[in-house]
């Protein structure tokens, strides 16, 4: 059985397609900046920068950031069969981009006031995978 099996037959995980502006975001051979304007569906460029805002103490920029890398993401899942719920695997590394801007978001919203939004985000990332609420300390 997969970690993400569901016998109640649930909707299956949802797999974002690779990302090749996120992969370079990722390896670190470009500025999220240039890669955010170059390939704005890209979730994991907005994800970086709102993480790096954040990092930053800048929390406004970071919530404007997370929430457009939240949002396309919404849209690449919803493009690849996801109907607004079942699992979203950490461990497919696609899914990253917007699992981290959710839970960069989560982080903004707090920092920004917004408790019930963080408090969503958090629900929302971990109902996603448990694992990536670990992973991103959530």
């Amino acid at each position: 059985m997969t970690a993400h099996e569901n016998l109640l037959g649930g909707p299956p995980p949802t797999l974002l397609p690779e990302d090749p502006a996120a992969r370079a975001a990722l390896a670190g051979d470009a500025d999220p900046q240039k890669v955010a304007a170059d390939h704005p569906a890209s979730s994991l460029a907005w994800a970086v920068l709102a993480e790096r805002a954040l990092h930053q103490a800048e929390p406004v920029q970071a919530y404007a950031y997370a929430r457009t890398g939240y949002h396309r993401g919404l849209d690449a899942l919803r493009r690849s069969g996801w109907k607004g719920h079942g699992p979203i695997p950490w461990e497919h590394a696609p899914n990253r981009g917007f699992l981290r801007a959710l839970g960069a978001l989560a982080r903004a919203a707090e920092e920004i006031g917004e408790q019930d939004e963080a408090r969503r985000c958090v629900q929302f990332l971990r109902d996603s995978d448990p694992a990536a609420a670990r992973e991103l300390g959530l």
